[in-house]
């Protein structure tokens, strides 16, 4: 076995980049100037689960799994932990947070571990989250933090009986949101829009659909439908701005019918 190509050789080639006479640029970095490369590994390994493909799953796996060995390296200089020590507190935890296989404690299903892994939750962190929507990171995309704290709020019973009650609230926030449009005043716009997109938010938490995922997905047939209509524009001579309305209409209409049928 190549000795470069295991956990601690990994470590190793990490030490290396990171020592006198190493990479220039890995030994400047910091935590703070690798946050963005973090949150692009993990997009780019939600790409690669969206595409099916164990290749590229596997290769973005591996620039994720350097996120968390380059941040131990640099703790590790400064003496503040190892890469040992994370290994260490997420195994306790696990153990911890699953009292129904490490333990004598009995569940029922995954929704009853989801009940008794909150509680764990809250019991170590008690001196630390006074609220029930304590623990929610700042920096999560809004439609992700909205949908964690409405979570959080209805496993206080802070919720609805039925999904015709959100859908309702839906409309009674787009309703808000119609007269705040027509009496144009940006600021109220605004704060309606928002109502309506939590609202929304809690409509799809209610009915077990992530909206985060739901707006990616969607997000991702208009740009194949886009681009679908860009091509045949293209395809026929014609640029994209000079195209009318009705004839661009068409076209899309059509990329949606490929779709459906499996031909694009």
């Amino acid at each position: 076995m190549n000795t470069t190509h295991t956990f601690e050789g990994l470590l190793d080639i990490m030490r290396r980049l990171r020592a006198p006479g190493g990479c220039p640029w890995d030994a400047e970095q910091t935590h703070e100037s690798l946050t963005r490369y973090l949150l692009e590994e993990t997009y780019e390994v939600i790409e690669a689960i969206d595409e099916k493909s164990p290749q590229h799953l596997k290769e973005e796996l591996g620039d994720l799994l350097l996120q968390p060995i380059f941040h131990a390296a640099i703790a590790e200089e400064s003496g503040d932990f190892t890469i040992q020590d994370v290994i260490g507190t997420i195994c306790t935890k696990l153990i911890r947070r699953h009292p129904h296989v490490f333990g004598d404690l009995v569940i029922e299903d995954s929704a009853q571990q989801i009940e008794n892994w909150e509680r764990i939750k809250q019991l170590e962190k008690r001196d630390e989250r006074p609220s029930a929507l304590s623990g929610v990171p700042d920096y999560l995309p809004a439609l992700m933090k909205a949908h964690k704290i409405s979570e959080k709020a209805s496993r206080v019973g802070f919720d609805w009986e039925h999904a015709d009650q959100v859908f309702a609230k839906v409309m009674e926030e787009l309703h808000e949101f119609e007269e705040a449009w027509e009496g144009g005043d940006p600021i109220r716009m605004e704060d309606e829009l928002g109502d309506l997109l939590f609202a929304i938010v809690n409509m799809g938490r209610f009915l077990s659909l992530n909206p985060e995922e739901a707006l990616r997905k969607t997000i991702a047939r208009f740009q194949r439908r886009f681009s679908y209509v860009e091509a045949e524009l293209l395809r026929q001579g014609i640029p994209m701005q000079n195209a009318s309305l009705e004839e661009m209409d068409q076209l899309w209409e059509r990329a949606k019918s490929a779709e459906l049928n499996g031909t694009v």
